[in-house]
């Protein structure tokens, strides 16, 4: 199977998961030895991820978590066999670690540009191997998503929370002290979009969506769905709002991705960022719009909590919109939901795309089973996008439309 826009041909020699991961924990072993040498280390558990491999480790009777990255690459790429078989990849991932622009090198960088600023707070860098292995200090306290799944009533309060913590980062003088080279450009959603399907290689990748995960019939109905989601995709997205300029951007901005180690009247906690400079936050917003909704396909917390849940993002949405002239209101509404259907479908494919053998993370998992709800969900959504004469009527039927999502039975 190709990934990613690649084209199609003789499918290369893929490394298997367990000589992926065993490697990677090898890694972290030595690499923990090397920074902490008098320190007993012990790999305590696998974290699933399809970004890398991340686990977490006991360094001398402390926890920390620990992220190695190959090539710059997901593990469903690797395991599919974009960088050749296993030989192939031991040899270019030892160039790749040592190169100063190695993806955890730049998050790294990220975490120590966050932690001096203090707004977002982030978690700590607790040490950098050579190798490549990236280690942070754990962050407690409840996450965004189980906030929301536990108390949908707050949601508004509990995103604004998440949000006001970014402003200084969304500030256009804050993107001049980012050392240009510590960006993350390619965890952008829509250069994420562009890299699948784009060309021969995105219809290719769209014919063998999910077929290690689903049946043949499924296959079908998924690939044909998808398709028509992304064509329309691909010719919606318009400008950002005018007079807007360089701003930074969290990247990653995902409910899991936000704690409250002292609750939700506190300060929050970031964690894994993936700053770029794009031309508004609008991104931060459509992600976390869309992780909100992805979160309820996810768990299927029943039609109230879904409502609530959905409510309160459409409360956060019109706070944003209220600080807009009448003409960038419906470029914000545009931009962002045409980001948000973009994301969730990089989201459902990549889980689709992942081999059976590598574990994915438990709303991964759940993604996967429910990959017909929530492909048919981005096709009603991108209809109202295309479809509607007025973007603010698009917008208000894609919360209700959303809404339903979380009701279904998982």
């Amino acid at each position: 199977m190709m990934l990613e826009g690649s084209s199609p041909g003789a499918a290369p020699a893929a490394p298997t998961i367990e000589e992926v991961l065993s490697f990677a924990q090898n890694e972290v072993r030595t690499a923990a030895a090397g920074l902490w040498p008098t320190a007993a280390v012990e790999v305590v558990a696998h974290v699933p991820s399809v970004t890398g491999y991340v686990c977490r480790v006991r360094v001398g009777g402390r926890d920390q978590y620990a992220k190695y990255a190959y090539l710059g690459i997901s593990l469903v790429s690797l395991s599919r066999g974009a960088r050749g078989g296993w030989s192939c990849v031991r040899r270019a991932q030892r160039a790749y670690a040592a190169r100063p622009d190695a993806l955890l090198v730049r998050e790294a960088a990220q975490l120590r540009f966050l932690a001096a600023l203090d707004r977002p707070r982030v978690c700590a860098v607790a040490g950098l191997h050579p190798s490549g292995v990236l280690f942070t200090e754990p962050v407690a306290g409840p996450t965004l998503a189980s906030l929301l799944r536990d108390h949908p009533q707050d949601t508004a309060a509990l995103i604004e929370s998440t949000w006001s913590e970014l402003d200084h980062l969304h500030r256009p003088q804050t993107v001049r002290t980012l050392t240009p080279g510590d960006a993350i450009a390619e965890r952008g959603i829509a250069s994420t979009f562009r890299r699948k399907f784009d060309g021969v290689g995105g219809s290719f990748y769209l014919d063998r969506l999910g077929d290690e995960r689903c049946s043949a019939h499924e296959r079908a109905e998924l690939s044909e769905t998808v398709r028509r989601v992304v064509i329309r995709l691909r010719g919606v997205r318009g400008p950002t709002p005018a007079q807007r300029r360089s701003v930074l951007v969290h990247g990653d901005l995902k409910p899991e991705h936000v704690f409250f180690p002292h609750g939700p009247a506190h300060r929050p906690v970031f964690i894994d960022p993936g700053l770029r400079r794009a031309a508004g936050p609008e991104a931060d917003a459509a992600k976390l719009i869309g992780r909100c909704v992805l979160l309820l396909a996810a768990t299927a917390p029943g039609p109230q909590v879904a409502r609530l849940v959905m409510e309160g993002v459409g409360a956060f949405a019109e706070q944003r919109m209220g600080m807009l002239t009448r003409q960038d209101r419906h470029l914000w509404v545009r931009e962002v939901l045409a980001l948000w259907l973009m994301d969730t479908v990089n989201v459902l494919t990549t889980c689709l795309s992942a081999p059976s053998a590598l574990p994915l993370p438990e709303h991964g998992e759940a993604l996967a089973r429910r990959a017909a709800a929530v492909a048919a969900l981005a096709d009603r959504l991108s209809a109202h996008l295309v479809g509607a004469t007025n973007d603010m009527v698009a917008w208000e039927r894609s919360l209700a439309t959303a809404a339903g999502i979380g009701g279904v039975g998982r």
